[in-house]
């Protein structure tokens, strides 16, 4: 095993995000998407608030940047990006303000896992009050909630007398989240869900309010190398380095099917909450070290998903929707991923990749055993096809711009096809 733990600037150098199919027909550009009404002389730009939990480049994170690179853009809105103070300044709020939107840092009731103890939810309550005094005076027109951790803030807003907010659920929830989120996403006026799987999760498939915009990725695709011919293939695996990610899962795999190629870890531990120690992981589970490369947190995954064979993707528990498997399809690159919600609604079973059960290793092992380079590189094929016709970044960006319009201009628009 090597072990390159680089040092943490950006995990990405691109934003990402887009939409596809899902509860109703896609929209059609220009058909069923409206124009924004034309503004009046005079008449000052809306003003929307979107309000983040973290300050770091994940998937959520780069899901916001393409949120807000969408709003911002725009010359009837006016922007304005909360980030919580309780976390460590990282890349985001910088990207953020390049795109034109006003970023602040502030005390926000943001739900953490790791927070929900007596003394948290003292915390909590307090900074809720802390918001609702900021919010008094902005005069915002809309308030997004970019995460369902930030829905506390949903309630806030409405009493505050904000008319206008949107909830963008982008992690499944657990029977007890939905008893403590689910009121709280009532005082939504309409909700965003990254998938059907997320929404299902959430209790509230049946809601009129929702809509599932599926994320998607910017083109990451690079052109190809010279590859040895009778090597064998190379996987690689990215994701935060946390207990429910499958960590554990993928190297027992790995050892069982015979170490079957060479597999690089990409990834570190999250800036808040607990983290899984992968090399040494590694160390104990993996009989043949060498053909393990952990690399850890990198600038840019793409080259090293341009020089893999596939991505494997072994989470343990439900996921919201999974931007690596996009980022992927995005290369070219197949993805062997678990049944954890999200990922099936993208992985077409033997085309774009192969899917398993969670925490199935057998399942894996049995993936992993029957594959070679040119299985692969046909899966490949599949999955850019399947990137360029469902997971642009445009197609996201136009139906999450598409839901503001709605709520900010109920009165100028008739009906509104925004369901991927």
């Amino acid at each position: 095993m090597s072990v390159d733990i680089r040092h943490y600037r950006d995990r990405e150098s691109a934003p990402a995000a887009t939409a596809a199919p899902a509860t109703r027909e896609d929209a059609r550009p220009g058909v069923d998407l409206p124009e924004l009404p034309r503004r009046r002389r005079g008449s000052r730009r809306s003003r929307v608030l979107l309000v983040h939990s973290s300050d770091e480049m994940y998937g959520s994170d780069r899901i916001v940047l393409e949120v807000v690179g969408e709003l911002a853009a725009r010359d009837d809105l006016d922007v304005t990006v909360w980030l919580p103070s309780d976390v460590a300044v990282g890349p985001l709020g910088p990207r953020l303000r390049e795109l034109g939107a006003r970023v602040e840092r502030t005390p926000l009731p943001i739900l953490r896992r790791t927070r929900l103890g007596p003394l948290g939810l003292v915390r909590l309550a307090r900074d809720a009050a802390r918001t609702a005094l900021r919010l008094s005076g902005r005069h915002f027109d809309l308030v997004y909630c970019a995460t369902s951790a930030c829905l506390v803030v949903a309630p806030v807003a409405r009493v505050m007398g904000v008319r206008r907010v949107v909830g963008h659920l982008q992690e499944p929830w657990s029977d007890g989240d939905r008893r403590g989120l689910r009121p709280m996403a009532r005082a939504c006026t309409s909700l965003v869900a990254v998938s059907r799987s997320v929404l299902d999760s959430s209790g509230l498939s049946e809601d009129s309010r929702a809509v599932v915009v599926h994320n998607g990725v910017s083109d990451r695709s690079i052109a190809a190398v010279e590859r040895a011919e009778g090597r064998v293939p190379q996987y690689v695996g990215a994701s935060r380095w946390t207990g429910h990610k499958g960590h554990a899962t993928l190297l027992t795999a790995w050892n069982a099917a015979g170490c079957p190629g060479q597999l690089v870890v990409l990834g570190g531990p999250p800036a808040v909450g607990s983290s899984v120690d992968v090399p040494g992981l590694v160390a104990a589970i993996v009989s043949r070290p060498e053909t393990v490369t952990v690399v850890g947190e990198v600038d840019d995954a793409s080259p090293y998903l341009r020089d893999a064979d596939a991505v494997i993707l072994p989470t343990d528990t439900l996921e919201g929707f999974g931007l690596v498997t996009l980022a992927a399809f995005s290369q070219g690159r197949p993805v062997i991923a678990s049944r954890s919600g999200g990922p099936e609604e993208v992985v077409d079973e033997g085309r774009p990749g192969w899917l398993f059960d969670r925490r199935d290793v057998d399942g894996l092992t049995t993936i992993l055993a029957s594959m070679d380079v040119a299985t692969l590189a046909v899966a490949g094929r599949n999955a850019r096809e399947a990137y360029l016709q469902r997971f642009t970044p445009e197609r996201m960006r136009r139906r999450i711009g598409a839901v503001v319009t709605r709520e900010l201009h109920t009165a100028d628009v008739d009906s509104l096809a925004v369901a991927s």
